[in-house]
């Protein structure tokens, strides 16, 4: 797993992965800029909104004052994941004609498919969510929570997208997916950093493709 991660630490700040990382990171970053700008106020009492379980008053306004930027940063979180999903292949076949030149991609993970596994993490990740909301404000405990929650959404669509390209034996692939979970979780520690947070996709698969493609 070292191996893994320096190589991919290394990968991402490869021109070919920045150029990709800019166009999804900052083009999500600055749509969600232009439509909070404007519907901010509105956005911001439905998030609160869901903070009546709070029992005293001084503490309900403290989180919220924190909970809508939050809330607007998960949103960038989850942009970008989803358009790293469906726009990453050719990044990913790149990367491996340069580190594995003789492992071929074998096959095209199916767009619908892609979408369906993007789609039905973002749904349980929304749902985890709102349920484990209050849960994000205990120290420490709550940030390992979030960490978990915010993998969810890297995890099927990365062993999807990049497995999928490599590998058609649905045995192998399962063996394989076995460290995608904890993968995910170290991807998602770039979410505690602004900005940085834009690296956390496409470095799950980046490193899910070392993974599975690199010596043992």
């Amino acid at each position: 797993m070292t191996n893994t991660i320096k190589k991919s630490l290394r990968d991402i700040l490869s021109p070919m992965v920045l150029k990709f990382i800019l166009k999804i990171g900052f083009g999500s970053i600055l749509l969600w800029i232009v439509l909070l700008t404007y519907f901010w106020d509105s956005f911001s009492s439905f998030v609160t909104s869901f903070l009546t379980w709070v029992p005293f008053e001084w503490l309900q306004d403290t989180i919220a004052y924190v909970a809508a930027p939050l809330v607007a940063y998960t949103l960038i979180i989850v942009t970008i994941a989803i358009l790293t999903s469906l726009f990453s292949e050719k990044l990913l076949i790149d990367l491996a004609k340069k580190h594995y030149p003789e492992k071929k991609a074998i096959a095209s993970p199916s767009i619908s498919g892609s979408i369906s596994s993007t789609l039905s993490s973002t749904l349980i990740f929304a749902v985890l969510y709102l349920l484990l909301f209050p849960t994000f404000f205990i120290p420490i405990i709550g940030q390992g929570i979030m960490l978990y929650v915010w993998s969810i959404l890297l995890k099927a669509p990365t062993v999807h997208d990049v497995g999928g390209l490599f590998i058609t034996d649905k045995q192998k692939l399962k063996e394989k997916r076995k460290k995608s979970n904890m993968i995910a979780m170290i991807a998602s520690l770039f979410n505690y950093i602004p900005l940085l947070n834009i690296f956390a996709p496409i470095f799950a698969q980046i490193m899910f493709l070392h993974h599975i493609l690199g010596k043992k």
